[in-house]
């Protein structure tokens, strides 16, 4: 008997607008389900100005089975545009938060721990600056943070916005593992693996990639990407 697994995939909706510059919310829920995912980290989630609504509405998700952490205010999908959904019976969630990021520009992180087939698991979606400085002090950042949770088993996942392929953030957070990067931007022609996931050491990858069935490729700038994770 095998050990069971649990996917996870990361995608940057872009508002749900897609490169034909059509907000096509059930466009992008196809490219969502098409992941397999059981758990699924979003970001640019929400409307840009106040009270910033969600852009993948919520009757949406809810007519298609998806249950959604609540994150953010009235009306929004999540925080600072960061979102969590989840859609399995083998899925429950316990808690979730906020983690709000340093940088000039307003950003911020989001977590929810759920308990799994895997076993109990905590994930943290975000959205990383555009400066290489931003992103390093939010990395150190959510690795403080990180590290004054509990022993649950941890999973980054988000927009990282870094093009670099070497492990320029790798060493920020020594306790996490960061998956091998994949292109996943831009959607067309993906070059730059700036959608990422890291692992803490009680999981286990046993398989990743960036989605890319149509309309996957028309449907964000950005490709989601994935990984199937197990207990190690």
């Amino acid at each position: 008997m095998t050990d069971p697994t649990l996917r996870l995939a990361s995608y940057n909706i872009q508002k749900c607008i897609g490169l034909d510059l059509r907000r096509l919310p059930r466009r992008t829920l196809q490219v969502i389900e098409g992941t397999g995912a059981q758990i699924v980290l979003l970001q640019e989630a929400d409307k840009r100005l106040p009270p910033r609504p969600a852009a993948l509405p919520h009757f949406v998700l809810n007519e298609a089975g998806w249950q959604i952490v609540n994150l953010g205010g009235a009306g929004s999908l999540g925080w600072h545009g960061n979102a969590i959904l989840w859609r399995c019976q083998t899925v429950k969630m316990r808690d979730q938060g906020h983690i709000k990021l340093p940088g000039f520009e307003p950003r911020g992180a989001v977590w929810a721990t759920f308990d799994t087939a895997i076993g109990p698991i905590r994930v943290i979606g975000a959205h990383l600056g555009l400066t290489g400085k931003a992103r390093h002090e939010q990395v150190l950042h959510l690795a403080r943070e990180s590290a004054n949770f509990d022993n649950t088993p941890l999973v980054w996942g988000g927009d990282f916005n870094e093009w670099s392929r070497s492990p320029v953030l790798d060493h920020l957070a020594p306790d996490m593992t960061f998956i091998a990067p994949r292109p996943s931007f831009p959607a067309l022609r993906p070059i730059g693996a700036l959608d990422r996931m890291a692992v803490g050491p009680d999981l286990q990858v046993t398989a990743h990639g960036v989605y890319r069935e149509r309309p996957a490729h028309i449907a964000s700038d950005h490709l989601p990407v994935w990984a199937d994770l197990r207990r190690a």
